[in-house]
């Protein structure tokens, strides 16, 4: 669908809006010395502590800046959040930070394009993952941002490049992507504590339910469709 020129002038005032706040985000990152202190999740602890009394704040900002510059870990980010804040206080500060920070992105991706793409992610990533996108785009979507080990970061990027509306990716991102972030602060606050068997079954399990809904999704929409029919008829 084309674009209307009112449509055009509000994308591209979302995007210098956006690059705005990526240039602050960098500018202050690079002048307090964030990039240095990702070595160790000590080290980000005692730079998000030094900002005490405003420590929440920053914290917010660090991953809202991991969403946009996706080489920073939002995974490792939110343990140290969490270890200094408490699992829930981390998790809402994550959320919130995470959904600014991936419709944000795909804000900018629709009004950028792939060329703005390739400059944060790797043309091998996105030959790996658009395939899979073009042909089961929801279903991927859906259990990528719901098991971990995929990178979310990047897959806001690329929906961008789809036909996705931007309310769908929304209520995607709002649905799918806190669950990975709520273990993470779980385990980072030491609410929750599983030993290496289990998160590499957790894992397993994982890589299962991704495979499964790959090949069967189609059917499984079908399906749920039919059934939604039915029972509009009776």
């Amino acid at each position: 669908m084309k674009e209307t020129k009112g449509q055009q002038k509000r994308n591209w005032l979302w995007a210098a809006a956006i690059m705005a706040l990526l240039v602050f985000l960098l500018l202050f990152l690079w002048r307090t010395d964030f990039f240095s202190s990702v070595r160790s999740l000590e080290d980000m602890r005692a730079y998000i502590r030094q900002f005490s009394p405003f420590s929440y704040g920053i914290f917010f900002l660090v991953q809202l800046a991991s969403v946009i510059l996706a080489p920073i870990p939002s995974n490792a980010t939110s343990l140290a959040g969490a270890a200094l804040f408490g699992t829930l206080p981390a998790f809402l500060l994550t959320y919130g930070a995470v959904f600014v920070g991936s419709v944000a992105v795909f804000r900018l991706v629709r009004s950028l394009g792939r060329p703005f793409v390739e400059r944060f992610v790797q043309r091998e990533s996105m030959e790996k993952y658009m395939a899979l996108i073009e042909r089961k785009q929801d279903a991927f979507f859906a259990v990528a941002f719901l098991l971990p080990g995929f990178p979310d970061d990047i897959l806001c990027f690329l929906a961008g490049l789809t036909d996705m509306p931007f309310r769908r990716f929304a209520l995607m991102v709002l649905l799918f992507r806190p669950w990975g972030l709520l273990v993470s602060c779980a385990v980072g606050g030491s609410a929750l504590q599983l030993p290496l068997w289990a998160l590499l079954a957790l894992c397993a399990a994982g890589v299962g339910v991704f495979l499964a809904a790959m090949k069967f999704g189609d059917r499984w929409e079908e399906a749920l469709l039919r059934r939604l029919k039915n029972r509009k008829k009776k």
